[in-house]
Formats: structure tokens, sequence, C-alpha cells
């Protein structure tokens, strides 16, 4: 039995759509199961509720084999610390997963061993000690920046030709697509024959600056788009002003801030994902800002 957390995320229903046809039996947890696309309920074992809450977890990990564990992000008002949210979030999945002996495969960050604090990263790099600790079997898949951030900025792009972060206009910043996540994912849950604990750094073949970045959009979308840097100040701000409580808001700086600083070089990794950047622009970026 394969479980899998956050069905309708853009990581866990990739994932989803790759198990189903395997033949193996596929258990989602889901706080609402009617988001759940029909041939998802017809075909799998549903679960409703939290992945947080410990009866849940335990209900759901009846007779499972593998779990595939992502924390959700954060309620953009609360003013829980993120690292207490994360802990919070998996600390019962990782040990009814340990006394069960159902293999973990989850999602962290890339940069182990970073010394400095990186907000949302450093609260995932803190799961991973919690979920290492119980002595639970795992594959911690270990990311980089997601290609799909952009993604959020299609209307910028579209109709300003512009799209900004805080991240320094021309440090590189190690890249992953979330189909490569997933692919990975994939194969470990219908792997049976892994044991033990390891960390798979997952990235993509390009080590591109935002403004490289823009020059790649450019070129896709065939007119010209650039990228605008933001103060990290700035940048807290505008996530208060949409809504996010000051702790999210300094927990997602502090991230930028951290992969301003190379975070991503902090623990050894080689580029081992098919998707460039170029290749997603054209796939997914394109599509998505000319509809």
């Amino acid at each position: 039995m394969i479980v899998i957390t956050t069905p309708t995320g853009d990581i866990g229903r990739q994932i989803l759509d790759r198990v189903l046809g395997s033949g193996e039996a596929v258990r989602v947890i889901a706080r609402d199961s009617s988001r759940l696309p029909e041939h998802v309920r017809t075909q799998a074992e549903v679960v409703e509720g939290s992945h947080a809450d410990a009866s849940t977890i335990a209900k759901a990990l009846q007779d499972a084999d593998q779990l595939f564990w992502l924390v959700p992000p954060a309620d953009f008002q609360d003013a829980e610390p993120t690292r207490s949210y994360y802990l919070d979030f998996t600390r019962a999945a990782a040990r009814q997963a340990a006394s069960r002996g159902v293999r973990m495969v989850h999602v962290t960050s890339l940069g182990y061993g970073y010394a400095g604090e990186a907000g949302l990263l450093s609260a995932a790099l803190g799961m991973d000690e919690l979920i290492e600790s119980t002595g639970v079997e795992y594959r911690a898949l270990a990311l980089p920046f997601f290609m799909e951030n952009i993604l959020r900025q299609a209307q910028p792009i579209a109709q300003q030709g512009v799209f900004s972060m805080a991240n320094t206009a021309d440090r590189p910043l190690l890249t992953v697509a979330t189909q490569d996540v997933a692919a990975a994912a994939a194969a470990l849950l219908l792997d049976p024959t892994w044991q033990g604990q390891a960390r798979i750094p997952l990235v993509g073949p390009d080590d591109l600056s935002p403004d490289a970045m823009a020059e790649i959009i450019s070129e896709t979308l065939g007119r010209p788009v650039r990228y605008e840097q933001v103060s990290l100040a700035d940048f807290q701000v505008r996530l208060v002003q949409h809504g996010a409580s000051p702790s999210l808001a300094r927990g997602w700086s502090d991230m930028v801030n951290a992969q301003n600083n190379g975070i991503y070089d902090a623990e050894p990794h080689a580029a081992v994902c098919a998707t460039s950047f170029r290749q997603w622009c054209q796939d997914v970026l394109k599509p998505a800002v000319q509809s």
C-alpha cells in the first residue's frame, strides 16, 4: 500500500498520476475529498482529514508500505514560527511510520550543513532531523528553487514584460522542475528494494541567474522580459501587505537571503534531472503566459 499526501498539490498530484497505473494499492490523505478528480476517488482509497493529525495519519498508515510526505504551505496568516509549523506537522507521521515499518519518501530543501538562518529552508532541514531521529527508513528528496515559482508571475510577465523577486539578479540559482521531482518520488515509492536513510539531491541541468532566466523567457516568448530585483526589506513588507503574518514573512525573507548567500552550495550535488529551464519555459510557462 502506497500512501500519498497532498494529492491535489503540484507535486502530489503528479506522483499520484504516476503510481495509479502501477497496479499497487494507493491511499491518499485529503482535507476535502470533493477536490479530488473522479478517477482518483474511483481508483484510490481516500482518508479525509489533515495529515498533521495523529488519528488521521494512524488510519492512513494501516497496512501501508510506503508514504510520500510533503508539508503543505503554512496558512498565510499563521503566526506560528515556521520551524514549529514543520515539526508539529511532521512529528506524528514520522513516529507512526517508524513504529509501523513504513518507509518515507519526503520533500525537503537542498542545503544540508548550511550554518546560517534560512527561514522556511531551515524549518525543512529541521524536519529532516526529526524524521531521521525516529529511525524510520527514508529517502529525502533535497530540492533547490522550483521553476514553478516563476509560473506565479505569469500575469506580470504577460502584461508588463517583467518578473520580480528578491534573489540577487546576477547570482546563479539552482532550479528543478516539479515533474522531475514527481518522477523521482514515484520511482522510489514503487521500488521495494531500498533500505536505510539517505538524502537524494535533485538538481536541474542549469546554473542560471535571474537575469539569465529573463533572457531565456524573452527568447521563448519572442518578446522582451526583464528581471526586477526587489530588496529583502521591500519583499517582506509586500508579503505582509498581501496578508502574510510577520512570522511567515520573515521566514520567506530569511529563505531568500540564504539562497542569495549560497545555501544550495552547502550540500554536495550534481545535475541529475533532465528538464532544463528553457524546456520548462517552452512546455509550461509559455502556455500559461499566452492563456
